[in-house]
C-alpha cells in the first residue's frame, strides 16, 4: 500500500469513529451539550446575629446566628464563634429562611415586555414535542427574574407550556443575573419532562381537527409515544450489547431527540412534572406510568389533590398547587383553599407554586394563605413546617434537596433575610443571598436598563 493510500485509509477509519462517537448519546458532550457554566463569585465570610430562623427542616430558632463561609452554611445556633474578619450582620427583629423555590415558572420563556416575538413557551406544532428544551427559549435578561429575586426566590424550574401532551424538557436555574442561560443553570440538577393532561391538549389540537380532541385521545397519544420510546431504548440496548461483545461493525441507531428525552425518563434520569387538575386523571396518569415503568415526580396545578391525597402519599408524588386560584375553566372548578394543607396532612409532599410572573413575587404570602386555610379547618400547622412548602419540598421535587432548600451545615447558602415575619403581607425581603453572594438588597438601584423611564424605579423592586 502506498503512503498516500495508507493516509486515506487512516482518515476514513478516524472519520467513521468520530461520526459514531458524535452520534452516541452516551458521549458526554452529546449527553450534556449545553452544560452549566454557573460559577458563584467569592462570598467571603459573614454571619447574621440574633435572628428568628426558620430552618426549612421544621425547626424554628429564636435569637440565633447563621454563619456562612465560601458559599456554604458553616454553622447555625446561638452565640456562634466565627473566623476573625467575618462580616457581622444585625438580625435583631428580622427573620431568616432558606431561599424560596418556585417549581413552576415560565420566566424567560414568556418574558416581559410581553410581545408575540418573545412568546416562546409553547411549541404548538405537534402534541408530542419532548425534543424541545425550555432552556433554548429562555431570555436571561427578562426583568421578571429581578422581581422574583426581590421576593426571596433563589431557584426556579422553567417549564414549557401545557398545550402539548409532552411539552418538552424543563430546566432548573439559579435566579442570578447572567447573559446566558448556561450561566444560570443549577449545576447537577436533573432535567424534567413537562407533560399535560386534561383540557389544554385536546382544546389546542381538537380545534384543528387533529388528535387529540378527547380525553381518550390524550391517553392514546401518551401510550403511542411511550411505545416508541421503549422500542428506541431496545435498539440502543442491542447496540451497546454488541459493542460490549467486541462487535466493531455494530452501527448505532440514528439519534432521536424526542425519544432521548423519553428514554431519559424511563431510565430515571429525567423527572416527570405533570400538569393535571383532576383526581381521576391523576390516577389515569399513575396507571400509565406503571404500564411503561416510569415514575411521576409531581402533579402541577393539582386543584383536586385533596381528593387524591392518600394516593399521592402512597405513590410518593408531590402536588404543586396554588393557595386560592381556581375556577377559570371546568377542570379547575373543584378546588378548596384547604387543598395544600389536606395534602400535607395526608403525608404527601405538598408544594406551593406560582405559574405566574406576579405570583412568584410573593410566594411567602401564598404559603401564609394556605397555612391559614389549614388552621381554620383545625389542622395544627406551624410556620416552621409551612415554610417547607416553598423551600425543602420543592427542592426534593427538583432533585436538588441535598444541596439547597434548607438551612443546614454544608448546604449552599441560599438565604433570605426578611424585615419581619415572612407570613405577613407587610414584610419584605431585605437581603437575598445565593451561594452566599448577596444578589439583592432592598433599596439598591436596579441593574437592568429595562427599568429606565419608570416613574419610581426603586418601587419596582420592592
Amino acid at each position: 500500500m502506498s503512503r498516500w493510500l495508507f493516509y486515506v485509509f487512516l482518515l476514513t477509519i478516524v472519520g467513521c469513529t468520530d461520526s459514531k462517537e458524535q452520534n452516541n448519546p452516551d458521549n458526554e458532550t452529546a449527553n450534556e451539550p449545553f452544560a452549566s457554566t454557573y460559577q458563584p463569585a467569592p462570598s467571603g465570610s459573614w454571619v447574621v446575629r440574633d435572628a428568628h430562623i426558620l430552618t426549612g427542616t421544621g425547626s424554628e430558632l429564636h435569637d440565633a446566628d447563621l454563619w456562612v463561609k465560601d458559599g456554604k452554611i458553616q454553622a447555625i445556633g446561638k452565640d456562634l464563634t466565627v473566623d476573625d474578619g467575618t462580616l457581622e450582620i444585625d438580625g435583631r427583629g428580622r427573620w431568616l429562611t432558606p431561599g424560596l423555590i418556585d417549581v413552576h415558572s415560565h420566566l424567560g420563556v414568556y418574558p416581559a415586555p410581553e410581545t408575540p416575538a418573545h412568546a416562546d413557551g409553547n411549541e404548538m406544532t405537534s402534541p408530542v414535542t419532548p425534543d424541545v428544551w425550555a432552556e433554548h427559549s429562555i431570555w436571561p435578561q427578562d426583568p421578571q427574574f429581578d422581581l422574583a429575586r426581590a421576593g426571596g426566590v433563589t431557584t426556579l424550574q422553567i417549564l414549557p407550556g401545557s398545550a402539548n401532551l409532552f411539552g418538552g424538557r424543563g430546566v432548573t436555574v439559579k435566579n442570578v443575573p447572567s447573559l446566558t442561560v448556561q450561566g444560570m443553570k443549577f449545576p447537577g440538577a436533573p432535567y424534567s419532562l413537562k407533560m399535560a393532561c386534561g383540557e389544554n391538549p385536546k382544546r389546542v389540537y381538537g380545534s384543528r381537527k387533529q388528535p387529540p380532541s378527547t380525553a381518550m385521545g390524550n391517553m392514546a397519544g401518551y401510550r403511542k409515544a411511550w411505545i416508541d420510546a421503549k422500542e428506541y431504548q431496545q435498539k440502543w440496548k442491542k447496540y451497546r450489547e454488541a459493542v460490549a461483545k467486541g462487535d466493531k461493525e455494530a452501527e448505532p441507531p440514528k439519534r432521536d431527540l424526542a425519544m432521548e428525552t423519553l428514554v431519559g425518563v424511563l431510565e430515571g434520569k429525567i423527572l416527570v412534572h405533570n400538569h393535571c387538575y383532576r383526581a381521576d386523571e391523576m390516577k389515569q396518569m399513575i396507571d400509565l406510568a406503571k404500564e411503561f415503568g416510569y415514575k411521576i415526580t409531581a402533579f402541577h396545578h393539582a386543584v383536586e389533590a385533596y381528593k387524591a391525597a392518600p394516593m399521592l402519599a402512597k405513590e410518593g408524588i408531590c402536588a404543586a398547587v396554588w393557595a386560592d386560584w381556581w375556577g377559570f375553566k371546568q377542570e379547575a372548578f373543584d378546588m378548596v383553599r384547604e387543598n395544600l394543607a389536606m395534602v400535607d396532612a395526608a403525608g404527601a409532599c405538598g408544594v406551593i407554586h406560582s405559574d405566574d410572573p406576579v405570583g412568584v413575587q410573593h410566594l411567602n404570602q401564598e404559603i401564609a394563605k394556605a397555612m391559614a386555610a389549614g388552621r381554620k379547618m383545625g389542622l395544627h400547622i406551624t410556620k416552621a413546617h409551612a415554610i417547607q412548602w416553598a423551600t425543602l419540598f420543592p427542592a426534593k421535587a427538583l432533585g436538588i434537596d441535598k444541596v439547597t432548600g434548607s438551612l443546614e451545615v454544608g448546604k449552599n447558602a441560599d438565604v433570605v433575610l426578611w424585615d419581619g415575619d415572612p407570613f405577613s403581607v407587610y414584610t419584605h425581603a431585605e437581603k437575598v443571598w445565593i451561594d452566599g453572594v448577596l444578589q439583592y438588597q432592598r433599596g439598591d438601584k436596579p441593574r437592568s436598563d429595562f427599568y429606565l423611564g419608570l416613574k419610581d424605579v426603586s418601587e419596582a423592586l420592592q
